[in-house]
């Protein structure tokens, strides 16, 4: 439990328990990041909205509530940079909700989502970064370019390292050492793939004849094992014969 000394303990207990709520129950497209000794500052991790420049992108904000919470209205900020017009360069935010709409009745999930909703559809009328709100009156294409420039390259997701190809393919292998081991009840010999281009270098002549294998009889078949004993038997006969003219010979 928190004990922030700006915070009362009624406040801490709400928001322990909204908290809590946020964290089995997230918004769509919003991870909250509880600090268990500091209730007073709140971070956010908000996915940019489909349809929108922001859109691919993760951007960090943080909410400070002061001692009077919530009887006045937390500070928001951004923390990724960001390229909006009611955001300013320091990362402010704002919006009605976090200034002259706040109720005190607000919980943290309205105004996260109020944020999110603020980068779907920004009001370039009460425009923190002017330069951001101008673009977006007069020309948005131009306004959207520059906004995904920022989020490509302050907010864009990591992407994930892993590769499906390779797994599948040694799943599959895996399930044939399966198949086989069932049938034979032997376990299957594991070979490594050869490589024309990788070399081994070979330390000693001990390594070296250790690393070559014995060669390998050829196997031979049931056919070729017939061939050859009827080979046999013919070799005898032809014998006979010519001992049998050898003997006539003589007689003459």
């Amino acid at each position: 439990m928190a004990t922030n000394e700006n915070l009362s303990p009624n406040v801490i207990k709400q928001l322990a328990k909204e908290l809590k709520n946020l964290d089995e129950t997230p918004p769509d497209g919003i991870k909250v990041i509880v600090n268990d000794d500091d209730f007073s500052i709140i971070f956010a991790d908000i996915e940019g909205p489909a349809g929108t420049p922001y859109e691919n992108g993760v951007f960090r904000m943080k909410l400070l509530l002061s001692h009077d919470f919530p009887q006045s209205p937390p500070k928001g900020y951004f923390l990724t940079k960001i390229f909006h017009p009611n955001i300013a360069m320091n990362g402010e935010i704002c919006v009605n909700t976090l200034k002259k709409d706040w109720n005190p009745s607000l919980g943290l999930r309205h105004v996260l989502l109020v944020v999110k909703c603020l980068l779907i559809e920004p009001f370039p009328e009460s425009a923190l970064n002017e330069q951001a709100g101008k673009m977006l009156l007069e020309n948005y294409e131009e306004y959207a370019r520059h906004a995904r420039l920022y989020t490509g390259i302050h907010a864009l997701k990591p992407k994930s390292n892993v590769k499906t190809g390779a797994i599948c393919e040694s799943t599959t292998v895996l399930n044939v050492d399966q198949r086989i081991t069932e049938s034979t009840g032997k376990e299957p010999l594991l070979t490594a793939p050869l490589s024309t281009s990788s070399k081994v270098p070979v330390t000693n002549a001990q390594d070296q004849n250790a690393s070559i294998a014995p060669p390998v009889e050829p196997v031979v078949g049931a056919s070729a094992i017939q061939k050859k004993e009827g080979l046999a038997v013919k070799a005898q006969v032809d014998k006979k014969k010519i001992d049998a003219r050898k003997k006539s010979l003589k007689r003459l």
